[in-house]
Formats: structure tokens, sequence, C-alpha cells
């Protein structure tokens, strides 16, 4: 899921590229004075609609909400768990030999067209018979044990999110990059690859680290132990996205009501409309017991699902082809766990990011998270499971580099940013000194009323000085390298969605951010934006 909007529930103020610091530690290129602040009743009820100001400061000015404005992203929002389910069994064993799958434009939507009748009813029952199992259900269950083991267990420094306008400020033990390997490393040695394989199957293993293998072997763990296929992934992925999909639309019901009735923290309320309530959730930090429920389900489950799933999808195809490697595949794999590295290393920075300080624990994050995570963003690399790529070293390499480079760009661009705002400006962008604009903002006591002012700045320099959100290029650049890896021209244009589908959810996310920052800033962010003209693409977009 991006992470690229930065905003607090109850504040008026702070947007994708700034900081707050106190007015007196930086010098600004340009002071702007904050408009006047719009006041906020603090005695509203929490069931205040959407046209109440109490509530439209709860969204803190996230236009209209979330996607559910952007009617195109609403409709898919809806139609999203059948979807997902469609998209399971679109790269399952069952679509191996189906031609409809890598010719959809030139032959299952003429098909459909012909016999519309029948075209229903074959998807609807293509998407039924996609369904939960004690397998599949098994494998996410344990999947999420050993997450939540390493939660609690995994040493780390003790890091802070911004403090929210009811004065919570959320509490991080920062072990994401050791999570990262540890997860990595567990589902290899307990896979038919590691120490308790066969012989022939645990040949890597034996290679690089025989003393390890040895001292696995002489514990006689392995006489007790049965692994499982490293490509347990791929084989029980339809099953258990379907139970993902159930459990996830249960959970964000459990979400709803824990917010409405036994919030973890002030920053709660309902818009008026349950429908709402459910998509963008009513509370913004859900604990249970301690756990972070957001970061447990956005990072340490799908992301740490996406980052594998790519090296169990090789696996797989590569034993399914008599151990022939589909170099697309591979290095489409390689770089989405580089880039999951990247994001781990990144990961407090994503805890001060809009998916987690302003959009709530809802279905659009949660259930997508949950679900559409694992059936889209991985999409391209199990469909080369049934359908190699085909390509050539040399081309698949080409890709990869290219891929490498949106991702070591994205990071930099985002590390630029927090150099920025860990100094508070002082120091060289790009071997200058930093062009930003110091905005004041207040924010404002939920149930007292009372304002406080702090400022914040604009960096309008180096990255952000190209585009108000030139990270997102770097981004989809590295998704069509992946996407492209699985070979379209071969393929069809089913592995694109991933890809498509990110660019319009990063040019929908990067309008609602202009027209958040119009309704804080008026005419002030109208001279930011003369400054910073262009939204994604320099000189084009």
């Amino acid at each position: 899921m991006s992470n690229h909007r930065y905003n607090l529930r109850n504040r008026k103020g702070v947007t994708a590229t700034e900081t707050a610091t106190d007015e007196k530690q930086s010098t600004p290129v340009k002071s702007i004075a904050s408009p006047a602040p719009t006041k906020v009743n603090g005695n509203k009820t929490p069931s205040s609609t959407n046209n109440d100001p109490d509530y439209k400061s709860g969204t803190n000015w996230v236009h209209e909400g979330g996607i559910e404005a952007n009617p195109y992203l609403f409709a898919l929002l809806l139609l999203a768990p059948l979807l997902s389910l469609l998209l399971a069994y679109a790269t399952s064993p069952a679509m191996a030999d189906s031609t409809l799958i890598t010719h959809p434009l030139t032959r299952m939507i003429p098909t459909c067209f012909a016999d519309v009748p029948s075209c229903l009813t074959v998807t609807l029952s293509a998407g039924a018979s996609v369904y939960p199992t004690w397998e599949g259900m098994q494998f996410i269950l344990l999947w999420m044990g050993v997450a939540l083991v390493l939660e609690r267990c995994l040493p780390g420094k003790i890091e802070y999110g911004p403090e929210t306008a009811t004065g919570h400020v959320p509490k991080y033990v920062d072990n994401a990059v050791l999570h990262c390997f540890t997860y990595s490393a567990l589902f290899y040695l307990g896979s038919n690859i590691g120490p308790c394989g066969s012989v022939e199957e645990r040949q890597l293993l034996r290679f690089f680290l025989p003393w390890l293998s040895n001292a696995v072997i002489n514990t006689g763990v392995c006489d007790h132990y049965t692994p499982y296929n490293f490509g347990i992934i791929y084989d029980t992925f339809p099953q258990a996205l379907a139970f993902l999909n159930l459990f996830g639309i249960i959970f964000c019901l459990f979400l709803m009501l824990k917010g409405l009735h036994y919030p973890s923290t002030q920053d709660n309320g309902s818009s008026g409309s349950y429908v709402k309530d459910y998509l963008w959730g009513t509370e913004l930090y859900p604990r249970i017991l301690g756990l972070d429920l957001k970061r447990f389900i956005n990072c340490r489950f799908s992301m740490t699902f996406w980052q594998v799933a790519g090296l169990s999808y090789c696996y797989k195809s590569y034993v399914l082809h008599d151990n022939t490697m589909d170099w697309g595949l591979f290095f489409a794999a390689v770089s989405q766990y580089i880039y999951l590295v990247k994001f781990f290393v990144w990961e407090m920075g994503y805890m001060r990011s809009i998916d987690i300080i302003v959009d709530r624990a809802g279905y659009e994050i949660q259930w997508g998270c949950l679900v559409w995570v694992p059936a889209v963003y991985t999409l391209h690399s199990r469909f080369c499971v049934q359908h190699p790529s085909g390509l050539s070293f040399p081309v698949a390499c080409t890709l990869f580099v290219v891929s490498m480079l949106g991702v070591l760009l994205n990071y930099a661009a985002d590390r630029e940013r927090d150099v920025f705002r860990a100094s508070h400006g002082n120091c060289l962008v790009w071997g200058s000194k930093p062009r930003y604009i110091t905005a004041k903002y207040t924010i404002v006591d939920r149930n007292t009323g009372k304002e406080t002012e702090k400022t914040s700045l604009l960096l309008a320099s180096g990255f952000w000085g190209m585009a108000r959100h030139f990270q997102y290029f770097f981004e989809l650049t590295a998704a069509y390298s992946w996407c492209l890896l699985a070979n379209p021209f071969r393929n069809g244009v089913l592995v694109m969605f991933y890809a498509v589908f990110l660019n319009g959810l990063l040019v929908d996310r990067a309008q609602r951010d202009t027209d958040k920052c119009r309704l804080k800033y008026g005419k002030y962010y109208e001279e930011y934006c003369d400054l910073v003209p262009y939204k994604i693409v320099p000189g084009i977009f």
C-alpha cells in the first residue's frame, strides 16, 4: 500500500512535504502566515455527521474522507472482494491451459460479449469456486502467529509517531529490519529446501552454510518435523485468500464497533453514516493488549507476505517447469524483495505517513492490506508460475536495473525529506541550502476548544522542488518494471493490472492532497504551488 501523505486527525496543518517545528528553529526563505483558524466545537458527540464542523476537523482536511470520494475507486472498492477471488482463480492451476487468460482483449472479452448471460454465470462460478479450506486458514493463522511472536519478542529502539491533536503520542519498538530478515530466514529454514529437506532439496544450504545444515540435523529436530514446500504460498493461495477475505470483512466490522465503543485513544469518532464508518474507520490508533493493529496488519502481515511471496512463486515455477529458471520472475522477485527491505528500513517513516496518522483503521486500509495487497501486488509474479515470462537473461536483467533505479530513487526522495525534517531545515539539499516555506498552523483541543499555534516547513528543493510528489514517479517506475518482467506481450495485459491500479491510486492521492492543502492554506498554498507547480512528473503533470 502507498504511504506518502502526512496529516493528523484534528490538525490544521502538515502535508506530505512538511515537517512541524518551532518557528525560532529555522530561517525561512519565505514566511507565510496561516489563514484564520476554523473554530471547532469540542462538545459535539461522536455521532456527528459529515456536515458538522467537528467531524470535518476530525477528517483533518482529507477531502471528503477517503477513497469513497472518487466514484471509480469507490466502485472498485465495492467489487474488490469478488475481484480478488477472480484474480486468485485466474492464476491458479485451473487456468493453466486457458488461452483466455493470456489473451483477454482478443479472446476473453469478445467471448463474453458474444454471450453475456453465460459469461456472468461462468464468472460468478469461478469466484464461488475459490473458498476457504482448513489448509488455507491454517497457513494464514500460522503466518500471523509467527509475525506476532516476532513483533513481541524482537528488540528494537523505542520510537514515537507524531502527536495527535488529542495529545496522544504513539509508541513503537523499531524492530522492522530485524523482523524482515528473521521472518525470511525462518520461512526458508522451515521449508523443504532448509536443513530438514531431502539431500537433493537442501543443496543450496549445504553449499553456503554446511555447518548450519549439519548442526540442525544433529539435534534430531528433523526426525520429528516435516518441512513444508517452499512453494506453499502459491499452493495455498486461493484458499488462503478466500479465508482472508471473510476474515477481513468481519475484522473491519470489529474495528468499527471498537472505535465507537471501546477506543484506545481519543482519536476516534463517527461520521454519522455506518457505511462511511465501516469503509474509512472510526479509530486512528486501535490497539489490543498493547498490539498496534494497524502496524501489525499493514507491515508485519501485508508487506512481509508480499516480500516472501515472490521467492515462493519463483521456486514453484522452477520446479513446475523441469528446473528451468524464469528470469523475468526471478528478477521481479529479487527486485520486490529489495524494495520491501527498503520499506522496512524506512518503516518509521511509514508510521508518520497518511496511512497511519490520517486514514483510520477501516475497510479501505485494513481489508486492503489483508486481501488486496496479496491478491493484486503479487499478481504479476503469481501469473508467471503457470505462464512463464519467456524473457531472456539480458532483457530481464535490463528491466531489473530499471526497477532498482526506481527503488533507489524512491528511497533517496523519502530520505531527503526525512533528513530535512530531522534537521528542521538546517541541512544541505543537493549541495545547497534548501528552499522552503515556513507556514503557521493551528491545532485545536477537541475538548476545550483551546487553540495552539505551531509552524511547519514546506520543502521546495531537491526532489521536492521538482514535483510535489516526485517519489510517486519512482514508485511507478519500479511497479511498471515488475509488471513488464511478466512479459505482457506474451502473457497479456492482465499482468499489468498492479501498475495500472497503482497509477490511478497515486494520481488520485496527489489530487486529494492538493484539495486538502487548498482547504488548509487557501491563497498561501497557491504560492507554494507557484514554487512547485507539478504534482508528480516535472514539466508534464
